[in-house]
């Protein structure tokens, strides 16, 4: 199992496998063949049906600037080894094909090629099953967050705390930012609304209106193309961020617990991407948002002082309920459902924290077998239901006519 530096990736929305990756992908190919006259990238699956809507191309087209890049879209067509493929080919002044590369955008930001698909990656944990590691903090007397010390040396440390201050960013200006979002939904920002208004209310209400306010706030940023940490994607960036950001404000907690909560919830996102995978393109949004949820529980579990089992147990619950969940972004967008999908799981995620807390810890299904059972649950949804935008809500989105005597309607 990798690093957990692979979760947490620094950068640019609105997409860590259709932006981010395609990005990651261009540069390195770039680098490879400097000396193109020009480039071709053909996008296949997922990204082609949803690339234009996430800035696909011009997250290609700027990483290859200033040499000329042209973008095809194969939404019919897919490679085999994952929804989102790419096809690099470098030319030369001749037109000829210099040089060409397979790659694909396997989620959070991550990239993998055909050639090395089945390379086995440098390994950083020995243990990949949560059942494993509990045995690991039985046997040890440790915590979740001192395995992952334990096996990433204490230069983690500065590089949580680079994340952290990434995260709190994202929800200060997510706050100050308001208007339109880019594109055609023509949605507005609401975070900053949700804040003032969640300061006037009730104690319940303005716990509930904070959290989601922060969510609201870095998924806003996230959908502007704001600069934003994947967790374990761009698309459920505002999960754990609101939950971190709102418990340190109730309870003031230190800096460095919140960084072990941080390296908790990222062992937790790991786990996932290992076992199942936290691409809405294989497994659909459970393995998004679903990951984020049970990255958030954990966290705030821990925070709130509850045992390695009660920890484990918010996980299983985050993604428990969120099984099933299908990927079909409106017109393509990370706008809806994706930015309301952020505070509804960080809610879950306080929730589920709570009610393990409450529990003595002990339940049937293991963080594991939820694992397991969101891998084959994806597996088993229909391909339009995972980030193509051809079915679910982006296929029964009301035309402009209907929008527009509803508007009437409310006036």
């Amino acid at each position: 199992m990798k690093s957990i530096r692979e979760i947490y990736r620094i950068g640019y929305g609105p997409s860590s496998s259709h932006t981010m990756g395609p990005r990651r992908a261009a540069e390195e190919f770039k680098q490879k063949y400097p000396d193109a006259a020009s480039y071709i990238v053909e996008l296949f699956g997922s990204l082609a049906a949803t690339g234009k809507g996430h800035l696909t191309d011009k997250a290609i087209i700027d990483a290859f600037a200033p040499i000329a890049a042209k973008v095809q879209w194969k939404d019919k067509e897919s490679l085999p080894l994952h929804p989102n493929g790419m096809i690099f080919k470098a030319l030369g002044r001749d037109g000829a094909v210099a040089g060409d590369w397979t790659v694909y955008s396997t989620g959070g930001g991550a990239i993998r090629g055909k050639d090395d698909w089945n390379t086995p990656e440098p390994a950083v944990y020995p243990l990949t099953t949560m059942d494993d590691i509990l045995q690991w903090t039985s046997d040890t007397g440790g915590n979740l967050w001192e395995f992952v010390e334990h096996h990433e040396g204490k230069e983690i440390w500065p590089f949580l705390e680079a994340v952290w201050d990434a995260m709190k960013d994202a929800i200060h200006c997510g706050l100050n930012n308001e208007g339109l979002l880019p594109g055609t939904l023509r949605l507005q920002r609401k975070a900053a609304g949700y804040k003032t208004k969640s300061v006037n209310s009730s104690r319940i209400m303005r716990e509930i209106g904070s959290v989601s306010a922060y969510a609201l706030a870095v998924a806003e940023e996230n959908a502007g193309g704001g600069k934003i940490v994947t967790a374990p994607t761009c698309g459920s960036c505002g999960v754990l961020p609101s939950i971190l950001y709102f418990l340190r404000e109730s309870y003031d907690f230190p800096e460095q617990r919140i960084l072990r909560a941080l390296a908790t919830a990222g062992l937790i996102g790991n786990l996932v991407k290992q076992n199942a995978s936290i691409s809405g393109a294989e497994v659909g949004c459970q393995g998004e948002i679903g990951t984020a949820c049970a990255m958030a529980a954990a966290a705030a579990a821990q925070l709130l002082g509850g045992t390695v089992s009660q920890i484990e147990y918010a996980a299983e619950m985050g993604i428990e309920h969120h099984l099933g969940l299908t990927c079909d972004p409106v017109e393509g967008y990370v706008q809806i459902p994706c930015i309301e999908r952020n505070p509804a799981a960080a809610v879950r995620a306080l929730h589920s924290a709570s009610f393990a807390i409450f529990s003595g810890g002990g339940h049937r299904i293991s963080f594991d077998e939820v694992v397991q059972t969101m891998k084959e649950t994806g597996r088993d949804m229909q391909k339009a239901y995972k980030e193509t935008s051809k079915k679910g809500l982006a296929k029964n989105w009301r035309n402009s006519e209907t929008r527009e005597k509803n508007k009437k309607r409310k006036e």
